[in-house]
């Protein structure tokens, strides 16, 4: 009886920027042949026609191979927020004597022909040091460790094959972790294995050095395929160098950037003049609240304003965005008090510089469009929402009567958008929430997004203002901060409901939101 086959397709492959931010890296072309395909193909050419992908992250492009190799396509609908055990929760019925592969390896010959007898993972050896999954093994090849980075030794790379018994084993456990134990979802299937080798008995199956191929980078796939060096079928590489009058060889050493709650990055270095660079990609869903031609416009003035020199060029349209990279550089610090000081000076700089812009954020408005967007996923059904709303609105409406002026405000003001070089200078960056509002609405967000107490949040408005602040400037301020914190609450909720992590920041806006909004009405009345 022949093995069925798993072919895992639902990552986002997030460090193999720019290729994976247009089309699944199992579907990319490596000499002449679609990866997965290619790997499809040699498990028929083996006699193993019962094929399954599970698919995820743009699962749209993978299913012509349904008609095309008859293989079955099952959706992991948690590839987003899940590692690689979801894929497998969802075909655990069918694994048995099963190859476990991924959609994005090379295999320079076919690895699937000798019928298997024992569990066995592939590997290679790495002479040196390396940062991948290293074995230990017995006198019978059997794995006994496995970890982390190593040196000289044997590493897990490719496919695995599962036999019955160790199916067996192995699904128990998944069931039971998935269901209990938290870190098992957001850890790789081979963690969970790590974690029981002494009931998952496997073996090593050795091959030779450069059998089997994973592509962490594009210079790694230049490297084995030479026609991505000037050739990758990218219209991000072909924007970039369109802006920077280069070609794509002359793109290196890129690097994905992993800050940021709702965009992909990647930074690297152009070989023309030896310059590091950013390239911003607009995130999926992005567009729906995200007004792109009221972020060029703020950056523009930014630029003038010496606020934020770093920008290059963005397509207002497509919103992705060229900057120069800050090397050495740091975030903000809270608590220091020359970059606090400089934070609010460049504050004062935008809202006093009186630009008059067509485009209004509106935080009030923005935060019942957000409001919608949760009921809408049912995600507004708890204790307190309805309650924690009304407060806010009528807040919101109190704050009308205090004569503060619209201005061009940058409305995403929290420390990883204050950037300091190496230099010392300090740059107000990611200006796509920006537009006219109410100064309020920076300084709130300042103070909503940090470990002030309530005395250090006082110091800090009266820092901005330059002065001592009035009842009313007292109001204003704390209103603001509290509806800067609920904005960036029910922001946060919704980020949740299409697989962004935001951390600890829901629970302390939900906080700041209820702190504010008492110190706040009391001054009202």
């Amino acid at each position: 009886m022949k093995p069925n086959a798993i072919i895992l397709a639902a990552g986002m492959s997030s460090r193999f920027a720019p290729l994976s931010y247009e089309r699944p890296k199992g579907l990319l072309k490596v000499r002449g042949e679609i990866l997965i395909e290619r790997q499809i193909r040699q498990l028929q050419e083996a006699g193993i026609t019962d094929i399954t992908l599970v698919v995820g992250y743009m699962k749209e492009q993978f299913f012509y191979l349904e008609d095309k190799f008859h293989v079955e396509i099952v959706v992991n609908n948690d590839y987003y927020r899940f590692n690689n055990t979801s894929s497998l929760m969802c075909v655990i019925d069918k694994i048995d004597e099963t190859y476990i592969c991924s959609s994005d390896n090379y295999f320079e010959e076919n690895v699937f022909l000798d019928l298997p007898t024992f569990a066995y993972y592939s590997a290679q050896y790495a002479e040196g040091q390396t940062d991948e999954y290293c074995l230990a093994y017995d006198r019978d090849d059997v794995i006994t460790g496995v970890s982390v980075g190593g040196k000289d030794s044997w590493y897990m790379i490719g496919h695995v094959y599962f036999n019955h018994d160790f199916s067996q084993s192995f699904c128990t456990i998944l069931k039971d972790e998935y269901e209990h134990v938290a870190e098992c979802r957001e850890n790789l299937w081979e963690d969970l294995y790590r974690r029981h080798l002494d009931v998952l008995k496997m073996k090593i199956k050795r091959y030779p050095n450069q059998l089997i191929h994973e592509f962490d980078s594009l210079d790694e796939l230049r490297e084995f395929d030479p026609r991505y060096i000037d050739n990758t079928d990218s219209s991000i590489l072909r924007n970039i160098c369109s802006v920077l009058q280069c070609r794509q060889a002359d793109i290196q050493n890129i690097q994905a950037i992993k800050q940021g709650l709702t965009n992909t990055s990647f930074y690297f270095c152009c070989a023309i003049d030896n310059k590091q660079y950013v390239y911003r990609h607009p995130g999926i869903g992005t567009s729906d609240y995200i007004n792109r031609q009221s972020e060029f416009f703020s950056m523009q003035y930014a630029r003038e304003l010496g606020l934020d020199d770093t920008f290059i060029y963005m397509d207002e349209h497509a919103g992705w965005k060229i900057s120069h990279y800050l090397d050495g550089c740091h975030s903000l610090d809270y608590h220091n008090n020359n970059e606090v000081d400089e934070a609010l000076r460049m504050m004062r700089v935008l809202h006093e510089a009186q630009i008059p812009s067509q485009y209004d954020f509106g935080l009030w408005h923005k935060t019942v469009e957000f409001i919608a967007k949760i009921r809408n996923k049912g995600r507004t059904d708890f204790a307190d929402f309805d309650d924690l709303y009304a407060n806010m609105n009528r807040l919101q409406h109190l704050t009308q009567a205090d004569g503060f002026a619209l201005r061009l405000c940058h409305c995403d003001c929290y420390d990883p958008n204050f950037l300091i070089d190496k230099y010392g200078k300090m740059y107000l960056i990611d200006w796509e929430y920006s537009g006219n509002d109410d100064p309020g609405t920076d300084l709130g967000t300042f103070i909503c997004c940090s470990d002030y107490t309530e005395e250090q949040a006082d110091e800090i408005i009266q820092r901005y203002l330059q002065h001592a602040p009035s009842d009313i400037e007292w109001r204003h301020f704390y209103a603001y901060t509290a509806l800067a914190a609920y904005y960036w609450y029910v922001w946060a909720i919704y980020q949740t409901t299409i697989g962004n992590n935001v951390g600890d920041y829901l629970y302390l806006w939900y906080k700041m939101a209820k702190c504010y909004f008492k110190k706040a009405i009391t001054l009202y009345y």
